[in-house]
């Protein structure tokens, strides 16, 4: 038996010049589109000279595929269900490193250098998958199993950059079926207004800005249809920061930015449409402002056992005092995203981006 599968396995040639890079998109998440539309850009902006892009689409159900069509059938969500798309899986034999792509009774072996998921939320940036390519030993672009984790999960980062010496919001977590009584009057105790939010999840999905005890319970409902922990979080009075960062040891960071609201708080529809809100690069803060703002989020990605990438997000109260908020270990990546755009005004272009994500987890190998 052992025999017969070998031979109805055959392996695809490679050029030997570049490294193939699989690009993982989609996914079993709420992101799912938002992934869609950062990993066209990610294609788009490879640098095809080094690498030969592999991209790998994941469907809302969990099928997996080897996509060989256009960049932009994934942007526009066409690409499934095409002619161009093989399914595929990942070899977990250590030695092969590839994937295998089912084409009717026989596997074709696609040997792969390196994995960058750009997967957003639950399956993708939590951990999952980068558990699965390790344990392939195909090397992982980003965060690896623990940072991905950690930074998914909101309650654990914040103790995390407490202890590290960073401010964060006031808050508790309360799961399903818990006391609603008894999780009213700890909100009361923080104080209106405040955030109730999944402990996992992002893109702001499922967050509510609570105003009054009134709409606590409508609000904790909605952020359980996405997990079954939630925060109940104290508001930071002041605006909101990030900053991006790649590498491990020595680390490159892009320029901070800041989050302009005209009302309201930076939900899904503003992050993805800027409605009422503008995004200011750089930011509009002193320049001592912002080299503690990128110590900070030097001080937490390290606190988080971040390596690659990842965009770490902050507040800043009146008092000029840094309020941590959260890290995303797979940020947006389109051309109008915010982690892309902090390295372009700190001079570093989306293809250079792209190019030292790859390297980085190749040199990690």
């Amino acid at each position: 038996m052992r025999q017969n599968s070998d031979r109805k396995k055959s392996e695809l040639p490679t050029d030997g010049k570049r490294k193939r890079a699989a690009v993982l998109f989609g996914g079993c998440s709420p992101e799912y589109g938002v992934s869609l539309q950062s990993a066209a850009a990610v294609l788009a902006y490879m640098d095809k000279t080094k690498y030969e892009p592999v991209p790998v689409g994941i469907t809302h159900t969990g099928d997996w595929f080897y996509y060989t069509g256009e960049i932009g059938r994934i942007a526009d969500d066409s690409w499934c269900g095409s002619g161009d798309c093989v399914p595929v899986t990942v070899s977990l034999n250590r030695n092969e490193q590839c994937l295998l792509l089912m084409r009717g009774d026989h596997a074709e072996r696609l040997k792969i250098d390196v994995a960058l998921p750009v997967l957003h939320g639950k399956n993708g940036e939590d951990g999952t998958v980068q558990g699965l390519f390790e344990l392939a030993g195909i090397p992982v672009a980003g965060c690896g199993i623990l940072s991905s984790a950690l930074c998914m999960d909101k309650d654990r980062a914040h103790r995390l950059a407490k202890e590290a010496g960073i401010r964060v919001p006031v808050s508790f977590v309360s799961r399903r079926n818990a006391d609603g009584k008894a999780a009213a009057g700890r909100a009361g105790q923080i104080g209106y207004p405040l955030f109730v939010k999944p402990v996992k999840a992002g893109s702001s999905y499922g967050i509510t800005k609570v105003s009054d005890e009134s709409e606590l319970q409508g609000a904790m409902e909605l952020a359980l249809a996405y997990d079954d922990e939630i925060m109940i979080e104290e508001c930071i009075s002041g605006f909101e920061v990030g900053c991006a960062v790649m590498g491990t040891g020595d680390m490159v960071l892009g320029e901070v930015d800041e989050i302009e609201l005209a009302e309201g708080f930076f939900d899904f529809t503003e992050k993805y449409t800027l409605k009422t809100s503008a995004i200011h690069v750089p930011a509009r803060i002193s320049p001592d402002l912002a080299r503690r703002v990128k110590e900070s989020a030097k001080r937490i990605y390290r606190a988080l056992d971040c390596r690659g990438f990842a965009r770490v997000d902050m507040f800043l109260t009146k008092e000029e005092e840094i309020v941590f908020n959260e890290v995303n270990t797979i940020p947006g990546f389109t051309t109008h995203s915010r982690f892309p755009n902090m390295m372009k005004a700190a001079g570093i272009s989306f293809e250079e981006v792209v190019s030292e994500i790859l390297e980085e987890a190749l040199s990690r190998a």
